[in-house]
C-alpha cells in the first residue's frame, strides 16, 4: 500500500505531490462548464431530442474535470464522449430512427467547452455556448433561408470569403511604388470592406424590401446610392398613380445612407478626418432626414420589390478596385503637383462615379500623412455632394416632371450649400 500522508495543504501519495485546487477558482470553472452544458442541453430538450439537458451538462462537467486533473486525461475523456455518441447512434438505428448528427456534433463541442472552462477560460466557452445555442434554435429560419438562396448568391458569398480570407492575408503589407502611394494590402482592405457592407445590406434588402420601400432606399443607399435611386425611380414610375410624389423623399433617403456610409469609411481609416467631416456631413444628413420625415406618409402606395443584383461579383470587385486606385493615384499626384484644391476636385469627379471609392482614397492618404485630416474631410464632403447631385438627372430621366425635378433640385442644392457653409464656418473657429 502506498504511503499516504497530508502535510498542511499538500497531498503526497507514494511520494508524488498533488497540489490542491483553489476552491474559489475551481467553483468558477465548474459553474461555467455547467452553465454552458445546461444552456445547450435545454435547447436540445426543447427541440425534443433524446439527448437533453442532463447529458449535455454532465459531458461539459466531464470536460472541466479532466482538464483539472491532467492534460493527458482530455484525450481519454474525448474517447469516452465518442463512445457515448456511438452507443446513442446505434440505439437510434436499432429503433429505426435517424441518427442525430447535429446533436452528436453539439455534444462534442460542449465537451470542448467544458475543457476550456476547466482550463480557466470564461469568455470563450460562454460566448461559444451562446452562439451554438442560437444556431441550433434558428434551424427553421436557416433552412428556409438556405433553400431560397440562388446560385448567384452562393457564388457571391464564396467570392467574398475568397477576397477576405484567401487573397487579403497573402498580399504584401508595404508600399511597392517609388511614390509610396500603393500598399496592396491596404487597398484590398477597402475592397473587402465595401464588398462586405454590400453583401450584408444585400441580404437585408432581400429580406425587407417587399415590406417597405424605405428599407430598400436605406440598404440600397449603403450599397450604391446612384444605382439604388435609378432602380427605385424606375419602380415608382412603373407603379403609376401618386407613387411618383414619393421620389424626392426616397431619393433623399438613399442620400442619407450614402452620407452615413462615407462618414463611417472615413472615420475607420482616419478618426481625425472623420471628426471634422462629422459636422458638415452630419448637418446635411440631419436636414435630409427631416425632409424625409415630413414627406413620408404622403402616399400609402405599396412598395414594389427591389432587385439590385448581387453586390459581390468579380466584375464589380475588379472595377471598384481599379476605380479606387485611379482616384487614389490621381489625388496623390494632384496634391503633390498642384495642391489640395486639385485633390478635392479629383475627389468630386470621383464621387460622380463612386463616392465610396473617392472617400476611401482620401481616407488612406490622410492615414499615411500624405494629406491633412481637414483636406481628407473636405474631399469626402466634395465626393458626397457630387454623388447626391448626380441623382438629379437620373430622376429627371425617369419622370420628366419639371415640378418634381425642381423640388428635388431645391432640397439637394440646399443640403449641399449647408454642408459647404458648415465646413467653411469651421475654418474660422
Amino acid at each position: 500500500m502506498p504511503d499516504v500522508h497530508v502535510r498542511r495543504e499538500s497531498l503526497y501519495i507514494g511520494g508524488v505531490h498533488f497540489a490542491p485546487f483553489p476552491p474559489f477558482d475551481v467553483t468558477i470553472r465548474i459553474l461555467v462548464a455547467v452553465g454552458c452544458g445546461l444552456l445547450v442541453g435545454l435547447e436540445r430538450e426543447w427541440s425534443h431530442k433524446e439527448v437533453g439537458g442532463r447529458t449535455f451538462t454532465i459531458v461539459s462537467l466531464l470536460g472541466a474535470l479532466v482538464a483539472l486533473v491532467s492534460q493527458s486525461f482530455i484525450v481519454a475523456g474525448l474517447i469516452g464522449v465518442v463512445v457515448l455518441i456511438a452507443i446513442s447512434s446505434a440505439g437510434s438505428l436499432t429503433m429505426r430512427r435517424t441518427v442525430e448528427t447535429t446533436t452528436a456534433a453539439a455534444l462534442m463541442a460542449v465537451y470542448a467547452l467544458g475543457v476550456l472552462a476547466g482550463q480557466g477560460h470564461v469568455f470563450t466557452p460562454a460566448a461559444a455556448a451562446i452562439l451554438m445555442t442560437l444556431i441550433l434554435s434558428l434551424k427553421p429560419q436557416l433552412t428556409r433561408f438556405a433553400v431560397g438562396l440562388s446560385q448567384e448568391e452562393v457564388r457571391s458569398a464564396t467570392l467574398l470569403a475568397l477576397i477576405a480570407f484567401v487573397i487579403y492575408p497573402v498580399l504584401p503589407n508595404r508600399f511597392i511604388d517609388p511614390w509610396r502611394i500603393f500598399n496592396p494590402r491596404e487597398a484590398w482592405l477597402i475592397i473587402v470592406l465595401i464588398s462586405a457592407i454590400g453583401f450584408v445590406n444585400y441580404i437585408l434588402l432581400r429580406l425587407y424590401s417587399a415590406r417597405a420601400l424605405y428599407y430598400s432606399a436605406i440598404f440600397g443607399g449603403l450599397i450604391n446610392s446612384t444605382a439604388a435611386i435609378a432602380e427605385l425611380s424606375s419602380l415608382l414610375r412603373e407603379a403609376g398613380g401618386d407613387a411618383e410624389v414619393m421620389a424626392p423623399a426616397i431619393n433623399q433617403l438613399t442620400v442619407v445612407s450614402m452620407f452615413a456610409r462615407n462618414l463611417a469609411l472615413l472615420a475607420v481609416f482616419s478618426a481625425a478626418a472623420g471628426l471634422i467631416a462629422l459636422w458638415p456631413i452630419g448637418a446635411m444628413a440631419a436636414v435630409s432626414g427631416v425632409f424625409v420625415w415630413r414627406r413620408w406618409g404622403s402616399s400609402g402606395s405599396a412598395a414594389p420589390s427591389l432587385h439590385l443584383g448581387s453586390p459581390v461579383e468579380l466584375r464589380k470587385v475588379l472595377s471598384f478596385g481599379l476605380l479606387f486606385l485611379v482616384i487614389q493615384w490621381a489625388s496623390a499626384f494632384a496634391q503633390k503637383m498642384i495642391g489640395p484644391s486639385a485633390m478635392i476636385a479629383v475627389s468630386a469627379l470621383g464621387g460622380l462615379a463612386s463616392s465610396a471609392s473617392a472617400t476611401a482614397a482620401a481616407a488612406l492618404l490622410a492615414a499615411h500623412g500624405s494629406i491633412t485630416p481637414r483636406e481628407a474631410a473636405i474631399s469626402t464632403l466634395a465626393a458626397s455632394i457630387a454623388s447626391m447631385l448626380i441623382n438629379l438627372p437620373i430622376v429627371h430621366s425617369q419622370f420628366r416632371d419639371r415640378r418634381l425635378i425642381r423640388a428635388q433640385a431645391l432640397i439637394s442644392g440646399g443640403v449641399a450649400l449647408l454642408g459647404i457653409a458648415v465646413m467653411a464656418g469651421m475654418s474660422f473657429l
